[in-house]
């Protein structure tokens, strides 16, 4: 297999992979009560490069319903809040600020043996053993520049600015978090 090829089918791979957790998630039916928001997860900390630390129990803290073109309620109206009107105003007042997060990787993009693209997920069981993340357990990460090495199964932290709204590729809903990484930091803890 040739060099383009490899990198069009990772590409392929990573966004079938999306669509199809995407999908799965917006099938899921019953609806289960909000989860509650740790205390430890209202403080503010930041580290020592002054961006604020944000986990993913604060990110998964809610429940989200990906919205889908055929749900409608018994009054015709849709039955699923949109996207944006899912997301608590505590995550929405993390829109463009600089954070860094810490999950494990799953390359989607990669260039000249670099990951420029990838998701970075809640817990490694997430990434490669079959247990579907929810929408709210994964962010999409952009990183500018050249990219970073592949590191999968090891927990890995990344700065940068987050963005909070549903992100769409061709028409589907892919993610409602996107990291523009800056750079790879050290796992503290």
């Amino acid at each position: 297999m040739n060099i383009p090829r490899a990198k069009s089918f990772v590409f392929s791979t990573g966004l079938a992979l999306l669509g199809l957790l995407v999908q799965a998630q917006a099938v899921e039916e019953k609806a289960t009560p909000a989860i509650p928001v740790p205390a430890s997860a209202t403080k503010p900390v930041l580290n020592d490069d002054g961006f604020l630390i944000v986990g993913f129990e604060q990110l998964a803290s809610f429940e989200f319903t990906p919205p889908t073109y055929d749900t409608v309620g018994a009054n015709g109206l849709s039955a699923v809040k949109k996207g944006t009107e899912q997301i608590p105003e505590r995550i929405k007042q993390l829109d463009a600020q600089k954070v860094v997060v810490t999950g494990f990787m799953l390359p989607i993009k990669m260039k000249e043996g670099l990951v420029t693209e990838f998701l970075l997920v809640k817990d490694a069981m997430m990434c490669c053993y079959g247990v579907m993340p929810k929408i709210n357990e994964w962010v999409i990460v952009k990183m500018k520049g050249k990219g970073v090495p592949p590191l999968m199964d090891l927990p890995i932290s990344f700065e940068g600015k987050l963005k909070i709204g549903e992100l769409y590729d061709n028409g589907y809903l892919t993610g409602i978090y996107l990291l523009e990484g800056e750079k790879q930091t050290k796992v503290k803890g």
